[in-house]
């Protein structure tokens, strides 16, 4: 498989010390913890943020298993592709650089908490992260938990699925390129994948 590149608009690094959502580990697993992708009741969970939500600075919380960012997860599909990107040598978040995804993800700072809906915060972000004219309705996949590697531990990922009605779609900011492809297509770069993303396709693929 051949990726095309789309070359990335410039954007001003991200303040790594800003505030950011954040929910106490015990919290969200009051009892065992599990690994992978799990479907949940979205306003079960939205009540436990909600009530137990703090904002603290991203770059303590990085080094901090005590807490979960709470972070929306991205997946684009038309028809049977997703959109495959893979991020820039300058991302923000080093032990992502040049890694594949099939997310976009983003933390939830304070001023984005005037949205009481999950969803009306992921459109914005997909819209700043994505050139799309297209329109796309979301559903939600499931909750993701991967305690595997230092940057796992210390999220957490509603993902979700946006199902567009146009193929016409291609990246900005901190991403280098992306197309639109097959989940066997995305086999192929599997090992170079970050692993949210193989995660979530071994789930789309379990769907099939």
């Amino acid at each position: 498989m051949t990726i095309q590149t789309t070359q990335a608009k410039k954007k001003h690094p991200i303040n790594t010390d800003e505030r950011i959502l954040v929910v106490k580990r015990s919290d969200l697993f009051p009892g065992d913890t599990w690994h992978g992708i799990k479907p949940v009741d979205l306003d079960e969970y939205l009540k436990i943020i909600e009530k137990k939500k703090q904002f603290l600075w991203r770059s303590q919380m990085e080094q901090d298993p005590i807490y979960k960012q709470i972070i929306p997860y991205l997946v684009f599909k038309n028809q049977n592709k997703y959109f495959l990107m893979q991020r820039a040598a300058t991302a923000s978040e080093k032990r992502l650089r040049n890694k594949y995804s099939l997310g976009i993800g983003g933390h939830i700072r304070q001023e984005d908490m005037t949205h009481s809906s999950l969803f009306a915060w992921a459109k914005r972000e997909f819209h700043e992260e994505i050139e799309y004219n297209g329109s796309f309705k979301i559903e939600l996949i499931g909750l993701l938990n991967d305690d595997s590697n230092p940057v796992g531990r210390v999220h957490i990922g509603f993902v979700l699925l946006l199902t567009g009605d146009t193929e016409n779609i291609q990246v900005k900011s901190e991403l280098k390129n992306g197309v639109l492809s097959t989940l066997s297509e995305c086999e192929l770069v599997y090992d170079n994948l970050e692993s949210w993303s193989q995660l979530v396709l071994e789930h789309l693929k379990n769907k099939l």
